[in-house]
């Protein structure tokens, strides 16, 4: 599976702050612009869209987990709490590219955060694949 992390961010100042002081935080997904199918072999871009609770967050990776067919996606974001950024809320759309290798649909579960006793919520959506003829 090839991804391609493409991102316009807007980062926060982080200048003169110690590299060593930031941790890594998972964030909801608000919303996923996903086909409405796949096509066997070809490769699809998948954009989602999450919060960053001020400017002190910025973009760092997928974390992607692939049981059978089904694909769990969460946001991680690096997160400096020493530096001095503006602490504004910011909609931010990050992307990958999606390669379809089988005929199975896809199952996606997007994270969504926690509900108010500590459970997983997902955002869930099936995706078939389409052999081109």
């Amino acid at each position: 599976m090839a991804f391609i992390l493409l991102s316009g961010l807007t980062s926060c100042s982080v200048e003169n702050v110690d590299s060593d002081t930031f941790y890594l935080e998972v964030l909801a997904i608000d919303s996923v612009d996903i086909p409405e199918y796949f096509l066997l072999g070809e490769t699809s871009d998948i954009s989602i869209t999450y919060t960053k609770p001020n400017l002190c967050y910025q973009f760092n990776d997928f974390i992607y987990e692939i049981v059978d067919n089904e694909r769990s996606v969460a946001i991680v974001n690096t997160v400096y709490p020493n530096a001095n950024c503006e602490q504004t809320q910011e909609r931010v759309t990050v992307s990958f590219n999606f390669t379809v290798s089988g005929t199975k649909p896809c199952m996606f579960k997007f994270y969504q955060g926690e509900d108010s006793e500590g459970v997983d919520q997902y955002y869930f959506v099936e995706v078939p694949v389409k052999v081109p003829e």
